[in-house]
């Protein structure tokens, strides 16, 4: 890497004086959002304040401040704070043309990932580098830490399920860092056709993989705090099914439920909408009964350790309407039809979880090769 890691834990991004000069006299294009801070600043002011010419800012899913729901479109324009041009990533396109790129001499990439393959800031990133390989632009990653990093787990990418909620073949908790998944991206030659960016990483310091780390900021408005962002893995697999995750209530991905679920559930939640996180939520207005994960807010020890399928082969078993439990979403988030298939077959968890292992066998022994942390 041209950046030395140092003693004391820092972020990529705070790294500052390592990496300015590699920004200087060029024509800078950042990628970014809410969580591209520099202390209690956001990056662009920050890079401002040194003089960094920014030519444009690439907007992902959510858009620059964070404040676009799920799904929903990010149109281009102009960053009302700085009056710099916002290009969405996450609209019309989702790779930048060279249009889009006309003019810049680098692009960086600094966003706070969550660690699940089905979270688009990864594929955000895939496209950017391939958009900048194909026009020989460099990127630069400014490092941040996976939340989820201590865990490798889950079904691995199948070829032909290939989406913006999956693009490569890694299992569901891939255990990387955005900058190593690039450094995989461009190893493994998945950027295609040959492509290879220039690509340099701006390592974290003192960082661990098993290191807690709660995050200064949202990474979207759906996931507000450290146990949302914990369960998230797990329940995402529900936004392919008829089971609202709490979008439209105060609790998003910390509580499941529907109208269909029968038997006894401990708590009940009716959706409402919610401008910029759920305006639209499922079953807005009607009452849903299910599961709360609420009591374990405050417990600051409360960490995952594998991808958790009990909640969904319970809820699909008590479910009222299994012929119309799974849609067509749900081979996107699974990466694979087979689960789908092994949940309506009854096969137990532990064999569901029995047959990743050769694949994840596989994937560890790979990721092994990119890991800049240990």
């Amino acid at each position: 890497m041209l950046f030395p890691a140092r003693a004391q834990f820092h972020t990529g991004a705070e790294r500052i004086h390592d990496y300015l000069p590699f920004l200087r006299d060029r024509d800078v294009a950042l990628v970014v959002n809410q969580t591209s801070r520099v202390g209690d600043r956001h990056l662009v002011d920050t890079l401002l304040d040194h003089t960094i010419r920014i030519r444009c800012l690439f907007a992902p899913e959510h858009g620059i401040r964070g404040n676009h729901g799920a799904g929903e479109k990010v149109k281009s324009g102009l960053d009302p704070v700085t009056g710099i041009p916002v290009i969405s990533l996450y609209g019309d396109h989702k790779k930048p043309t060279p249009n889009d790129l006309r003019g810049v001499g680098l692009v960086v990439f600094d966003i706070q990932d969550v660690g699940a393959r089905f979270y688009t800031y990864i594929s955000t990133l895939h496209y950017v580098m391939r958009a900048c390989a194909e026009l020989e632009i460099p990127v630069l990653v400014l490092d941040r830490p996976n939340p989820n990093g201590h865990i490798v787990d889950g079904p691995v990418l199948k070829p032909g399920f290939e989406s913006f909620v999956g693009m490569d073949p890694i299992p569901v908790l891939h255990g990387l860092t955005v900058g190593e998944y690039a450094i995989m991206l461009n190893e493994e030659g998945w950027l295609g056709a040959g492509l290879r960016c220039n690509l340099e990483v701006m390592e974290m310091e003192n960082y661990r993989h098993d290191m807690p780390y709660v995050l200064p900021v949202p990474p979207s408005p759906n996931l507000p705090n450290s146990l949302s962002i914990a369960l998230y893995p797990s329940l995402c697999f529900f936004e392919g099914t008829s089971v609202s995750v709490g979008r439209g209530t105060g609790a998003p991905f910390q509580v499941f439920g529907s109208p269909f679920l029968m038997g006894d559930w401990d708590t009940s939640f009716r959706p409402v909408a919610m401008p910029g996180s759920a305006p639209h939520p499922p079953y807005e207005d009607r009452l849903c009964f299910g599961h709360s994960f609420r009591g374990k807010l405050y417990d600051t020890s409360f960490r995952m350790d594998r991808l958790d399928l009990s909640y969904l082969i319970r809820a699909y078993h008590a479910s009222s309407e299994k012929q119309k439990f799974f849609n067509d979403f749900f081979e996107k988030l699974a990466g694979t039809d087979t689960l789908r298939r092994q949940i309506l077959d009854g096969v137990p968890e532990k064999e569901i979880r029995e047959s990743w292992e050769n694949d994840l066998q596989a994937y560890r022994k790979m990721r092994s090769r990119y890991l800049l942390y240990p």
